[in-house]
């Protein structure tokens, strides 16, 4: 195990660095970098994705590239329009909205800066990471929706607090934190709360256990990543590349918010696309963020003692 700290270009879900650990196996590297916050029984799922990573196959891809949107974190307008013209082609934007401390006409005009350097074809996507209550929800999708949103991601944090927001606004809701960090993800199936799944790999246990749920939860699949370095981004690609249907652009372009990389040759984006591949740590490049594997062993042992079951299936 090896262990990494990156500084963030700029700092995005409270972090100004993306720490983890690199596991090396006979079918290549995997990523095991859960949150901080997150406790051994969620982040069981997080290592048997490494494992995964590590010693099984992923499935055949089905594309060679794969779409993806800009993430615009919960900047000034004039920085969220310099992100957007700087992401390498991407016609897809995530903007990030209901950030702690912000007002909800920093949103507006962040939103509004990111429509005007897309134009009218690009398509905009706004994140709230469950930081609206219902009420609040309806009134800032509503008002948000004259820049022609293509979807809202986590309005609000609960299950049933989308559903009622689902019912209340013309927008499609998309649920990413209520499937990811859920004891059973197909919650969100049977309260009939989303209109979009978006999926991460690490959160639901590797490569196989997401495709299991996106196929039981029967949405349409945004595949998102844990803001990880390029060795958690293949998997993301594998994942895309195996649905047998990709209608949006995925979220796996987020390597521009690390200020580095472990591999020689990082998963960027071309043409707003990035190529189905599988690179390999480089040496070089991991000793400028290497740090003790001590701590990610030990969490890597709790994790597997707490042995939650990957993919959260039933």
């Amino acid at each position: 195990m090896r262990a990494f700290s990156i500084p963030m270009r700029t700092r995005f879900r409270g972090l100004s660095r993306r720490d983890g650990a690199l596991v090396q196996g006979p079918a290549g590297w995997g990523e095991f970098s859960p949150f901080a916050e997150y406790g051994p029984a969620e982040a069981a799922r997080w290592l048997a994705a490494a494992r995964e990573a590590a010693f099984e196959s992923w499935p055949p891809p089905l594309r060679k590239w794969i779409p993806v949107n800009v993430t615009v974190a919960a900047l000034e307008p004039d920085r969220a329009r310099q992100v957007v013209l700087a992401s390498g082609g991407c016609r897809t934007a995530k903007v990030k909205v209901a950030e702690r401390g912000q007002t909800d006409a920093e949103d507006v005009a962040r939103v509004e800066a990111v429509r005007d350097a897309l134009g009218p074809s690009g398509r905009v996507r706004i994140d709230a990471n469950g930081g609206w209550d219902v009420d609040r929800a309806v009134r800032m999708i509503r008002l948000l929706d004259r820049f022609d949103l293509e979807y809202v991601e986590q309005p609000c944090a609960s299950v049933e607090e989308l559903a009622r927001v689902r019912r209340r606004v013309s927008v499609p809701v998309a649920a990413d934190e209520s499937i990811r960090r859920a004891a059973d993800p197909l919650r969100i199936r049977d309260a009939r709360a989303a209109d979009i799944a978006v999926l991460k790999v690490q959160p639901l246990g590797g490569v196989a256990g997401a495709l299991r749920v996106a196929q039981a939860i029967g949405l349409p699949v945004v595949v998102s990543s844990a803001v990880e370095t390029s060795i958690g981004l293949a998997a993301g690609l594998a994942l895309a590349a195996a649905l047998p249907e990709l209608p949006h652009a995925c979220g796996l372009a987020t390597l521009s918010l690390l200020d580095g990389d472990v591999v020689a040759d990082p998963l960027v984006v071309v043409d707003g696309r990035i190529e189905v591949r599988r690179p390999v740590v480089d040496e070089r490049a991991l000793a400028r963020f290497e740090t003790d594997p001590g701590p990610w062993r030990r969490r890597a042992e709790a994790a597997a003692r707490a042995g939650q079951p990957p993919g959260g299936d039933r």
